[in-house]
């Protein structure tokens, strides 16, 4: 799989303004990627490309967020004690860099006040009140990485 030339690139995934709900990358055609490739604006990449265009990303943009999920945060074995300890590092490279942990964020139904009931950090609540152009969403449940993903592209 070669890579197209970033000046031949369409992006299929792109920032705002997207509408109020843009599409999910799935209905855009979006699929996962073989092992080595990563996504690139929608696009299969080599993993090393993918990197750099998110480190770029994350040191050119406002606000960068961290968004580690629950196996990064609950020391389940000491691979992922490492994982979480190269997760600070990486965090203390990017300037003004903040880490929201997502420890758990699942709402409470059948009715729920979400301001006052779901967990502060969900990010529905924290992209909305941050104004976040750009986020790592590492370890989360791939239920809310979706939606969350809609709300940064809008």
């Amino acid at each position: 799989m070669d890579p197209l030339s970033s000046e031949k690139r369409e992006r299929l995934i792109d920032v705002g303004p997207a509408g109020f709900h843009p599409p999910c990358a799935m209905q855009l055609g979006v699929t996962h990627p073989d092992s080595g490739f990563g996504l690139l604006y929608g696009h299969h990449a080599p993993e090393d490309e993918v990197i750099a265009e998110s480190a770029r990303q994350l040191f050119t943009r406002k606000n960068p967020m961290i968004f580690p999920g629950p196996l990064y945060l609950w020391a389940w074995n000491t691979e992922w004690m490492a994982k979480g300890q190269a997760l600070l590092k990486l965090a203390a490279e990017i300037p003004n860099v903040m880490i929201i942990p997502m420890p758990d964020y699942r709402p409470k139904y059948p009715k729920i006040d979400p301001e006052e009931v779901i967990n502060p950090n969900h990010p529905n609540l924290t992209i909305w009140g941050n104004k976040i152009e750009v986020a790592l969403f590492i370890g989360i449940h791939c239920h809310y990485a979706n939606l969350a993903l809609r709300m940064v592209r809008a």
